[in-house]
C-alpha cells in the first residue's frame, strides 16, 4: 500500500496575450488585426506529484492549438524537469477571440506567435512543477444545465437551405433563426456535468481550482479585440473570491472546455430577448458557474495520497479528401467572382476541398487518460460532440470521468455516424472537420481502451 500524504502540487500562470496587430483568424472569430486587448490570455497550469508520478496539465485561452506547438512545448518541459511527454495534458479553452494556433483558412500563419506561445506555455509548465508543495485534493461534480443548448436542430424536411456544395436534403441546421416556424427539435443532448478539481496546502491554503465544462464559448467580443471570454473572467472572479491576497505562490482558477462541439448558450427555441451589451452574458455565466463551483466545493472531503497515472494512445484515421467531382466544382466556384457566388461559405469550402485534396491519406491522433483517484480525465484533440461524452462517461471504469476537448492538438469536430448522416456545417469537408466518418466511432473504443488500462495499472499499483 502507498504511505499516506504523498501528494505535492504546485500550480502557475503564464501570460500568451499576442501584440496588437496580430490576425485574429478565420470568419468565426472576427477576422483582422487585433486593435485592442480587452483582458490578457494566460495559460494556467496544475501539476500533481506523488514523489514517483508527476501529471501535469496546461489549459490555454486560445482557439485551438495545433499538435507540433503543444509537442514543442512538452519536449521543452521534458528536458527542463524530466516529466515525461505521456504525463502532460494541454488543451485550448476554445475562446473565438484570440489568434488560432492553428492554419485553418486562406490567412497566413504567424509564425512568430506560435513560438512565442510554445515557449510560454512550456514556461508556465516548469513553474508549477517547480512550486510543488506538500498538498491535498478533492474531487466533486455537479449538473448546470441551464447555460447549455444544443446549437443543431432538426428542421422541417425542405426547409434546411443548401450546404455550400450545392446539396439539398440535410436534415439538420447549425444555429438556426431563433424561434423559427421550421425548428423541430434539438438534435443531439448537452453534458451539463461540472467536474471540479479543487487543491490546497496541507496546511489549507487554497493552490488551485481546475474546473471542467462542456460550454462551447459565450462570445460578445467587440471586432478587433482580444478576450478570453467567460473563461477568463471565470478565473478572475474565483480568484478574487479565493484567493488570499498576497498568497505566495498565488492561487490559479482554471477552466477547461469539456464535450461541446455541439453546444451553444443560445436556445434557438425562444425568440431572442434583451439585447446584451459586449462581454455582458459572458460575464454572467462566467458569475453563476463560479458561484456554483464555490457552493459545490465547499464541502469537498480532501485526501493527500490519490492514485496518480497516465497513459497514452495513438490512433491512424483517413482523411475525408474530394472525389473528382468535387474538385471540379472547387475549381469552377474559384474561377467565378464572388459576387457569382451561390452560397455565403462557397469560395471557403472551395478552398478547402483543394486543400484536402492535397493533403495526406493519413492523419495520427494522440489520445490521452489520466487518473487522479477516483477521477479519469479524457484528453481528446477535437470538438468532441456531447453525445460522445456522454457515452465515454457512462462506459468508464471510473467513478468520475470528465473529457478534455482541444487536447494535445486539433483536428477538427468531431461528429458521430449518425451525425454525419444528418449533414450540417460541422459535418462539411474542411480542415475544421477532415476526419473519416467513422473517427468518433474508433476514438471512443481507443478511449475506452485507454481507461480500462488506466484502471488496471491502478488496481496492479494498489495490490503492491
Amino acid at each position: 500500500m502507498k504511505p499516506e500524504d504523498t501528494l505535492q502540487a504546485g500550480a502557475a500562470v503564464s501570460n500568451i496575450t499576442p501584440p496588437l496587430g496580430a490576425s485574429l483568424d478565420g470568419p468565426i472569430s472576427k477576422p483582422g488585426p487585433a486593435t485592442h486587448i480587452h483582458d490578457d490570455l494566460f495559460v494556467r497550469c496544475l501539476a500533481l506529484s506523488d514523489g514517483q508520478t508527476t501529471l501535469a496539465i496546461a489549459v490555454c485561452d486560445n482557439t485551438m492549438i495545433r499538435d507540433d506547438v503543444f509537442a514543442a512545448a512538452k519536449a521543452r518541459v521534458t528536458e527542463l524537469t524530466g516529466v515525461p511527454a505521456k504525463n502532460i495534458m494541454m488543451t485550448a479553452t476554445h475562446s473565438h477571440s484570440t489568434p488560432r494556433g492553428i492554419g485553418i483558412s486562406q490567412a497566413p500563419i504567424d509564425q512568430a506567435y506560435l513560438a512565442f506561445l510554445s515557449q510560454r506555455i512550456a514556461d508556465g509548465v516548469c513553474r508549477a512543477i517547480n512550486q510543488l508543495v506538500p498538498a491535498r485534493i478533492g474531487v466533486c461534480t455537479f449538473k448546470k444545465p441551464e447555460h447549455l443548448h444544443n446549437r443543431r436542430w432538426h428542421m422541417k424536411p425542405g426547409s434546411v437551405p443548401n450546404n455550400p456544395f450545392g446539396q439539398s436534403g440535410e436534415a439538420v441546421r447549425m444555429n438556426p433563426p431563433r424561434a423559427d416556424e421550421n425548428l423541430v427539435e434539438p438534435a443531439g443532448p448537452t453534458d451539463p456535468q461540472v467536474t471540479v478539481i479543487s487543491v490546497q496546502s496541507r496546511a489549507g491554503a487554497p493552490l488551485a481550482l481546475l474546473t471542467n465544462y462542456g460550454l462551447h464559448y459565450v462570445g460578445g467580443v467587440r471586432r478587433g479585440e482580444v478576450s478570453a471570454d467567460y473563461y477568463g473572467m471565470f478565473c478572475r472572479y474565483l480568484t478574487e473570491r479565493v484567493g488570499e491576497g498576497l498568497q505566495d505562490p498565488p492561487f490559479v482558477a482554471i477552466l477547461a472546455n469539456g464535450a461541446s462541439g455541439n453546444v451553444n448558450n443560445v436556445d434557438f427555441g425562444k425568440a431572442a430577448g434583451r439585447k446584451w451589451a459586449p462581454y455582458e452574458k459572458m460575464r454572467l455565466v462566467a458569475r453563476d458557474l463560479a458561484d456554483a463551483v464555490l457552493e459545490a466545493t465547499a464541502n469537498v472531503s480532501y485526501e493527500g495520497s490519490p492514485q496518480l497515472a497516465a497513459t497514452t494512445g495513438k490512433l491512424e484515421l483517413a482523411i475525408r479528401k474530394p472525389d473528382s467531382q468535387r474538385l471540379r466544382w472547387a475549381r469552377a466556384v474559384l474561377t467565378r467572382g464572388r459576387e457569382e457566388t451561390s452560397h455565403p461559405y462557397e469560395q471557403v469550402f472551395a478552398h478547402e476541398a483543394i486543400f484536402l485534396a492535397g493533403q495526406p491519406d493519413h492523419t495520427i491522433l494522440e489520445l490521452q487518460a489520466f487518473q487522479i483517484g477516483d477521477l479519469a480525465l479524457c484528453a481528446i484533440p477535437a470538438e468532441v460532440f456531447s453525445e460522445t461524452g456522454l457515452a465515454i462517461r457512462a462506459g468508464s471504469p471510473f467513478e468520475l470521468t470528465a473529457i478534455m476537448s482541444l487536447a494535445n492538438g486539433y483536428h477538427g469536430y468531431l461528429p458521430t455516424p449518425e451525425q454525419h448522416a444528418l449533414g450540417g456545417y460541422e459535418t462539411w469537408p474542411a480542415r475544421s472537420s477532415c476526419l473519416e466518418e467513422d473517427a468518433e466511432t474508433k476514438i471512443r473504443a481507443e478511449m475506452m481502451c485507454l481507461l480500462a488500462a488506466l484502471k488496471a495499472q491502478g488496481h496492479a499499483t494498489e495490490t503492491q
